[in-house]
């Protein structure tokens, strides 16, 4: 599927969800986060470095997800990231939320019920 053709704004509103996803199978730092996003759109949709930051730093505001310092084989330091259970209840929320949207932007389009 070819996702070019989405609009930056309608993505914003979806950038939590897709960043809580990708924590929802397990811990990971930003750049993995960042190729995981991309690979699973399929190269459709990549996430600039400073959307992902900006995300991370709000979402942990808001207490669903925390960070933690760790390490790598190279001795680097990286910032790991853990969904809390907010952060999973919150995911819960807005995959419900998305069901919702999309049912109701469907009857808006061409072939869609009236």
């Amino acid at each position: 599927m070819e996702y070019s053709s989405i609009s930056s704004e309608v993505i914003r509103g979806y950038i939590d969800l897709i960043i809580l996803r990708v924590l929802y199978d397990g811990d990971s730092y930003g750049y993995e986060i960042s190729k995981s996003i991309t690979r699973i759109s399929v190269g459709g949709y990549i996430m600039k470095e400073t959307t992902l930051y900006s995300a991370f730093s709000r979402l942990g505001k808001l207490g669903y997800l925390r960070s933690y310092p760790g390490t790598y084989s190279g001795g680097r330091e990286r910032t790991y990231y853990t969904l809390t259970e907010e952060g999973r209840e919150y995911y819960k929320q807005k995959c419900d939320e998305w069901v919702l949207t999309k049912d109701l932007i469907n009857k808006f389009i061409i072939g869609g019920q009236l």
